[in-house]
């Protein structure tokens, strides 16, 4: 495990030099939030980083219900407890695997690993705006119907998920990287998706934490290249 602190972020990366898979702990004043639970065993390293920083972890924020986010889920909870779960309430369909569409949405499949059946349970449900001590919730479908980013609202620090990469070259979801191609692969709405990243493109983000890859500081040039790379593409594709 290698772990990266920026600010008031801590990024645990998982596999750094194969498959890096990223979760996030956000220090605040008197506990932990930690973003996304990565691979199954990843529970034991998130335990001595918090303990390391020596604050409790009190919530897991989901941005997405794919497997690699929430494999450490049911281990937290055994192992912390009262430790409380958020997750959109859209993507908590997901959560219990359910892949069925809401009426309106694009009649695209939903792709990506998502549990077969309900793992763990969430606590509260979050909705575009919630607050969650110093991070605000943001919704950015595309990578998946209910795909949610975080803001940190003291410094702009810009928590993504999967809504971005960055391994492999920098790209809204559902845009292909050769190098790591799985995020783009598992990607349901291409369009949704470069929507979402001008969203939240617009809040000028200091730092840019994806669930997989580096972190970016300033990272807004970095992010309207992604947007225009990826809506070339798909204009392209459309007039194909």
């Amino acid at each position: 495990m290698r772990i990266i602190k920026s600010g008031n972020v801590y990024q645990l990366t998982f596999m750094p030099r194969s498959f890096p898979v990223n979760v996030y702990i956000i220090e605040e004043k008197d506990s932990l939030t930690l973003i996304d639970s990565g691979l199954p065993y990843s529970y034991k390293g998130i335990i001595k980083a918090a303990k390391e920083i020596g604050k409790p972890i009190e919530r897991i924020l989901l941005t997405h219900a794919h497997d690699d986010h929430i494999g450490a889920l049911k281990k937290l909870k055994e192992v912390i407890p009262g430790i409380k779960l958020y997750i959109s309430e859209r993507e908590n369909r997901l959560l219990h695997g359910d892949v069925s569409l809401d009426a309106g949405e694009a009649n695209l499949p939903i792709r990506g690993g998502v549990p077969k059946t309900l793992i763990v349970p969430a606590d509260i449900l979050l909705k575009d705006g919630d607050q969650i001590g110093s991070l605000l919730a943001m919704a950015a479908p595309g990578h998946t119907p209910g795909l949610m980013a975080f803001l940190d609202t003291r410094d702009n620090a810009l928590i993504v998920g999967d809504a971005l990469q960055v391994r492999g070259g920098v790209a809204v979801a559902g845009d292909i990287r050769i190098l790591f191609p799985f995020p783009g692969l598992a990607t349901w709405n291409k369009q949704l998706s470069i929507e979402s990243a001008r969203k939240l493109l617009s809040y000028k983000p200091s730092l840019l934490a994806c669930g997989h890859g580096r972190m970016i500081k300033e990272p807004e040039y970095a992010i309207k290249k992604a947007i225009l790379n990826a809506k070339k593409k798909l204009d392209k594709r459309k007039d194909g």
